[in-house]
């Protein structure tokens, strides 16, 4: 699709099962911004595929990475043709995938369960990253903990952040040799009674729900400083994660269930965060804030979130172009900053999704 200037919208799921034990579908789909109909991408795929990550190239967006169910795959031509990378390992599901904001030909990926690799060429091979290695904070049965998120910060780019659900966060200061785990400083955040939570976790007790990360991000606005989303809101680090802080993102939101927190690519200052009122509910909502998440306004009117929000995408090209994806499949977005929005249902059966991206 080189050449084509249309936005288009790539968006992964997972497959599932059902509380009545149906099969839910997964799989990879694109399709035009405002026209057109959802196309199951899977040329190249595995059969079945599962995507729970997408990382669009930053000066080609012809260039896309997918994590699937066995490791990451790329194509170059915008989706219609796919090749698995060289990764070392058969069977790994690809939960989180970074591309380098400052050298593009370094690539990272995590898995479940947690482990970290790295590519130095472009995503052609892959290694393991041996000591990037999950504390285990929390435990829980019949749920591996995974790496969801890895984040690199632009004004210190050998450092690299990467977030566990559910086992809080690492950081490597070395571009990703050596690892260093972040996590005290949550923990003890969940003394306070209003931090606690545990829905099933083992060896953490009350502090489950600190510990239970999602996204991670870095604006270059603030060098030095991280943004946390998890289970219990929206944490801020100013000492490269040493120690953290509620930002108090309930002052504006009655929804305090953080699933993704990004940086736009064209203002440093302007961030979105995706708030629901828990990991599985009815109800989610996009905020955005001008000021390095001091403060927040909801920006997503006319459209309703039936199931949480997962996820939210900047179109690299257009800041405008704001897309985001709830868990149960709805896709809805905008093209001119949040005045109107359209929504664009995934095909019927897709019930798991995960991800989302704007080309």
């Amino acid at each position: 699709m080189a050449g084509n200037d249309k936005s288009r919208i790539l968006a992964g799921a997972g497959y599932s099962v059902s509380a009545t034990g149906a099969q839910l579908r997964g799989g990879l789909f694109r399709r035009t911004t405002g026209e057109g109909e959802w196309e199951a991408l899977s040329a190249g795929l595995p059969q079945n595929v599962e995507v729970r990550a997408i990382a669009v190239h930053p000066q080609n967006p012809d260039i896309i990475y997918a994590g699937t169910q066995d490791g990451p795959y790329r194509s170059t031509d915008g989706g219609n043709r796919w090749e698995r990378l060289g990764f070392p390992d058969r069977g790994a599901v690809i939960w989180a995938l970074s591309i380098h904001p400052t050298r593009p030909n370094i690539l990272y990926a995590g898995t479940a369960p947690v482990a970290l690799y790295r590519s130095m060429d472009g995503g052609d091979n892959w290694s393991r990253l041996p000591r990037a290695i999950s504390p285990a904070h929390c435990e829980r049965k019949g749920f591996e903990t995974r790496v969801v998120r890895i984040t690199v910060d632009p004004s210190r780019p050998d450092d690299v952040y990467a977030a566990l659900e559910v086992s809080g966060v690492i950081r490597s200061s070395d571009g990703g040799d050596t690892w260093s785990d972040m996590s005290a400083s949550l923990i003890k955040l969940a003394e306070q009674p209003h931090l606690q939570s545990n829905v099933g976790g083992r060896h953490c007790g009350h502090c489950e729900g600190m510990l239970d990360s999602h996204a991670i991000a870095v604006s270059p606005a603030a060098p030095g400083t991280a943004f946390l989303a998890i289970r219990m809101g929206l944490f801020r680090s100013d000492d490269r994660g040493a120690t953290w802080h509620d930002t108090s993102i309930g002052r504006f939101s009655p929804l305090t269930y953080c699933r993704d927190v990004i940086v736009s690519p064209h203002d440093a200052r302007v961030m979105y965060a995706c708030l629901s009122p828990a990991a599985f509910s009815n109800d989610g909502s996009l905020y955005r804030s001008d000021d390095i998440a001091q403060t927040w306004r909801r920006i997503d009117q006319g459209v309703k979130a039936a199931s949480t929000l997962m996820a939210v995408c900047v179109h690299p090209r257009d800041a405008a172009q704001v897309v985001c994806v709830s868990r149960g499949g709805q896709v809805f977005g905008t093209q001119d900053a949040g005045a109107s929005w359209k929504e664009y249902p995934l095909p019927q059966g897709v019930h798991d999704a995960y991800t989302v991206a704007c080309l």
